[in-house]
């Protein structure tokens, strides 16, 4: 057989290839999902408490089928919505998104902010994201109305955790005092972590201590373990966003080790071991759209007290 022939079929055959990879990647992106973890996190005796964890929707006007699934989150009847960034990609997202919330935002919530409720996507390169952490060039991406998404959020009730700490009691039957403490941006290099002090207190056996970042690098996950956090939530990984069955993610645009890319896990620090949930998120880079071996996720976690 020819070698021009082979080399044909052989191009023939990739291209092939990365065409079904390309189209089970778009189909991925929209196979959305509700992941449950169940964690004894809580104080001795408390009553279990439900966390409803939403990340990384980086919203379009025209995702239609996200906000058709957002809109129904509300069946997860959660005590607490806890919102680690990048919500938007346009500021036309705005109102849907809060339309989709709709009844979510009814329930006690705190959030933080990421990049990308900051700055617009801006095309690049994702191989990139092999060589490090990627960089946010503040002076080349359009702002969004950062302002106007979390003032909504605020104005619904929710609470701003941008590197302050608030407690919320959450709960019907049996409420529980949930201090919660979380950063700016740390991909943007904006954490300032300032503790648990809010109220007149620090952690306590009575209290539910929550740490809450977009971009979980080590140096936030290290303090807020240290001072006191009994779990720590956090997102913007995408949980690879592309993975290899049996490998996992390939990056996660920070510091955290692969493994630790999404799911339920531990962190320790300071000499104390707490639960770390990393999202996988709900959207994708609209740089690219795509979702391999990674599905899209908003993360229940049913609370239960500590033994």
């Amino acid at each position: 057989m020819p070698m021009t022939s082979t080399l044909g079929r052989a191009a023939v055959g990739l291209a092939a290839a990365g065409a079904t990879a390309g189209a089970w990647g778009l189909a991925e992106a929209s196979a959305y999902t509700v992941r449950t973890h169940r964690v004894a996190a809580l104080p001795p005796g408390s009553a279990p408490l439900r966390v409803l964890h939403l990340s990384d929707v980086h919203l379009l006007p025209w995702h239609r089928r996200r906000l058709a699934w957002l809109s129904r989150l509300g069946v997860t009847r959660p005590d607490l919505v806890v919102n680690t960034g990048d919500n938007i990609a346009s500021d036309r997202s705005i109102t849907p998104l809060l339309e989709a919330f709709g009844p979510l935002l009814e329930v006690p919530g705190v959030f933080v902010p990421g990049s990308n409720d900051y700055y617009a996507p801006k095309r690049a390169n994702p191989l990139r994201y092999f060589a490090g952490p990627s960089k946010v060039e503040a002076s080349t991406r359009r702002r969004l109305d950062s302002d106007g998404l979390f003032g909504r959020f605020v104005e619904a009730g929710w609470r701003d955790l941008t590197n302050r700490s608030v407690s919320v009691e959450v709960g019907s039957a049996a409420p529980l005092e949930v201090l919660a403490a979380g950063t700016d941006d740390p991909h943007l290099g904006l954490d300032e972590f300032g503790g648990f002090t809010a109220a007149t207190h620090g952690p306590s056996d009575e209290v539910f201590t929550l740490g809450v970042t977009h971009a979980p690098y080590r140096r936030v996950l290290d303090a807020m373990v240290t001072d006191g956090a009994d779990m720590v939530l956090a997102g913007h990984t995408h949980g690879g966003q592309v993975c290899l069955p049996f490998f996992g993610a390939l990056v996660t645009n920070c510091d955290l080790p692969r493994r630790q890319a999404s799911g339920l896990s531990t962190w320790s620090a300071g000499g104390r071991t707490v639960p770390l949930e990393v999202s996988a998120g709900i959207g994708a880079a609209p740089a690219m759209p795509l979702r391999f071996a990674c599905r899209p996720e908003a993360v229940v976690l049913d609370l239960v007290a500590r033994l």
